[in-house]
């Protein structure tokens, strides 16, 4: 796979044709591009200034975000507009009484997808990445916010393309990468397996210990509770169905 390849029509240009998309949508007040500092994000970042269609750059800041990622955006992407949440993922926790799964995700609501409401938002999803998102259109709609749709304008690229067009275009990047990870994302993320949990314990012991700390309050907040049932005791016991028990983690039996 390359950023060129032959097809029936010919050679096709997988730049050219994510400008081509950029500028056949832009909204008159321009778009409003998600930015995480991950390698994605990068690549919609300079085909948007590429394709000379009017943005602006945000990134979400969610409390949980590996520090080195942090610094990386600070250092090389000053122009992005960064937005803080109201409440941290660590008070998060406590007040819902229970921590994010798979399918219980509050944490992205509340930390990472709550902006351009209105907007046409530029993303950097592509198919090859999950089963998840293998279905995913071009455009799509936000189902939790009304009047905002996405333009993934990658969404046909495989991890081949983005690190070649990150070579070609001489992009600096995230070092968290060179240690390892293919992808950049919340420390402890519910949607990560098992291996990659532990990974994140070993490579960041102090968020470990402060999710072991959240885990003991929303323990605390939930032992007030008359209406809840709470089978673990200690935030250890907590960690360890989080991350090891991922098949339980519906709704139901957190409260049995």
């Amino acid at each position: 796979m390359s950023l060129k390849e032959l097809t029936l029509e010919g050679e096709i240009d997988r730049v050219q044709v994510a400008i081509n998309r950029l500028k056949a949508f832009e909204p008159p007040e321009g778009y409003y591009l998600a930015f995480s500092g991950g390698k994605d994000s990068q690549v919609i970042y300079e085909l948007t200034k590429l394709s000379g269609v009017k943005f602006d750059a945000h990134y979400n800041f969610t409390t949980v975000d590996p520090p080195e990622l942090v610094r990386f955006i600070k250092d090389y992407y000053p122009e992005v507009e960064v937005h803080k949440p109201n409440i941290s993922m660590f008070r998060l926790i406590p007040k819902r009484l229970m921590p994010p799964t798979r399918r219980v995700r509050y944490c992205c609501d509340f930390l990472k997808e709550r902006g351009g409401k209105g907007r046409f938002v530029i993303t950097g999803v592509r198919r090859s990445e999950s089963s998840r998102r293998s279905k995913r259109e071009m455009i799509s709609s936000c189902y939790r916010i009304r009047n905002k749709k996405f333009l993934n304008v990658i969404i046909d690229w495989d991890e081949e393309d983005v690190w070649e067009f990150i070579k070609k275009y001489k992009l600096k990047y995230c070092k968290l990468y060179d240690k390892g990870m293919d992808r950049i994302g919340c420390i402890l993320c519910p949607l990560q397996t098992k291996a990659k949990k532990l990974r994140d314990i070993e490579m960041f012991p102090k968020f470990y210990k402060a999710y072991l700390l959240a885990f003991k309050k929303m323990l605390e907040a939930r032992g007030k509770r008359t209406d809840l049932k709470t089978k673990w005791k200690t935030p250890e016991e907590v960690m360890y169905w989080w991350i090891h028990e991922p098949s339980k983690q519906s709704q139901d039996t957190l409260f049995n």
